[in-house]
């Protein structure tokens, strides 16, 4: 099989992860990709992930700075792990040399940045992959099968509360800013695409948002411990960043959304609450309910029916036609799973790898991705609609953000990246 050259742009936190699924993917003897380079103006980055690879993956890319230089190596799809503002004008560039390209949630900083790209995918023809890693989780597609299979009836409301965080520092400082990806997208696009997901088209959105902590501290600066570091990759550059910063963006969202089938949510979203933190993602339905655990967690859902509680291997009894994508049930051990058990470092590389696969598969056969650049642009809407309707003191629809006439809370982030 002809491998497809591929290069990882921005080799910080989330490249060197990226890079761990393409290791993990390729090792399992199923990558259509050879990793040829990587690249970021940051040398030191670069390097640093050149190095890791040669390590996983035997064989080191080069260390490169610009898209041209890609070009000139043959690079035929790129993966863009930079931080968001960077996203659109890279993917776009990227496309427009011909490039495929998989490209970290959040698709783009803001809507209009999002559909720059979405135009430059249909412009191309080239394949665009928005890696979105939890509706791959093997445990939402079990969800997502029982739903389908009507075991709760018709979903008529779903609850997704997520609480913590206090006033620590969430992975990088530029999270907490409002031109740089602030949390309640950084993070807010995951949910979004697994509500629509689970239960379709968002259509409004009437929310309320706050900046709660104005100030937020980095346990990790100077080598110290306990700050957030999904994958521990982060640490090296935490160190660096300072012990206590100001925060722009919006730490808090409480909302209602609808959907076309005429369901509700109730969303909340703070990552500013002391004292006790909440999970809960539960879905009710017409003749039954589903309580569903922390994405990547291997944790088990529960379904509470006929007053009944299930939470094991019964509810593969429900579903007897279910099965995990050959990828999937590769990497974690099965085709019907209804429970994992692995550390959170190597389940984000099987997921990621999930991801890295069929955008191979999609370049190598031209089938469709699952999560393209117009599902990704949704997710940046929905988002972003919560805080529009926060602005603006009314529900919006998501299709008035999605078609930018509405962008009054965006329109500072849009008029620094010269997007207006």
């Amino acid at each position: 099989m002809d491998r497809i050259p591929l290069a990882i742009i921005g080799c910080g936190g989330m490249g060197h992860r990226h890079m761990y699924g393409l290791a993990e993917l390729t090792n399992a003897g199923l990558s259509r990709f050879e990793l040829v380079a990587a690249c970021d103006p940051w040398t030191s980055n670069a390097e640093s992930l050149a190095d890791d690879a040669e390590g996983r993956l035997g064989k080191r890319p080069a260390v490169v700075g610009t898209l041209a230089e890609l070009e000139k190596l043959g690079v035929a799809a790129v993966d863009i792990t930079t931080t968001p503002p960077y996203h659109h004008s890279l993917a776009v560039e990227a496309l427009e040399r011909g490039m495929h390209a998989m490209v970290e949630k959040p698709v783009g900083l803001t809507v209009k940045g999002s559909n720059r790209i979405r135009a430059a995918q249909e412009a191309s023809g080239r394949v665009v992959s928005v890696a979105e890693n939890y509706r791959r989780d093997p445990i939402n597609r079990l969800g997502k099968a029982l739903l389908e299979a009507g075991v709760i009836g018709t979903p008529r409301v779903m609850i997704h509360h997520t609480m913590g965080g206090a006033d620590k520092m969430l992975i990088s400082v530029w999270r907490h800013q409002k031109n740089q990806s602030g949390v309640l997208l950084d993070v807010g696009v995951h949910y979004a695409d697994i509500l629509e997901f689970y239960l379709g088209p968002i259509t409004t959105a009437y929310a309320q948002s706050r900046l709660h902590e104005k100030y937020r501290l980095n346990p990790a600066a100077g080598g110290g411990e306990n700050a957030s570091n999904p994958a521990g990759v982060y640490g090296k550059w935490q160190k660096d960043m300072p012990g206590r910063f100001e925060a722009t963006a919006e730490d808090a969202s409480y909302a209602t959304l609808t959907f076309a089938s005429g369901a509700v949510a109730s969303y909340v979203e703070d990552h500013a609450v002391h004292g006790q933190g909440v999970w809960t993602r539960r879905i009710y339905g017409s003749t039954g309910s589903f309580d569903l655990p922390n994405d990547r967690s291997g944790n088990v859902i529960t379904l509470h029916k006929d007053g009944e509680s299930i939470n094991d291997g019964r509810l593969l009894e429900m579903v007897p036609d279910f099965r995990l994508d050959p990828t999937t049930a590769a990497l974690f051990g099965g085709d019907r799973l209804w429970r994992y058990d692995f550390p959170f470092n190597e389940t984000d590389r099987k997921l990621l790898a999930v991801e890295y696969g069929e955008f191979g598969d999609a370049i190598a056969t031209g089938q469709p991705v699952e999560v393209d650049a117009y599902q990704g642009t949704r997710s940046v809407a929905i988002s972003y609609a919560m805080l529009e309707s926060s602005v603006a003191g009314r529900a919006v629809t998501i299709e008035e953000v999605l078609n930018e006439s509405l962008g009054e809370y965006q329109r500072d982030i849009d008029e620094g990246l010269g997007l207006v």
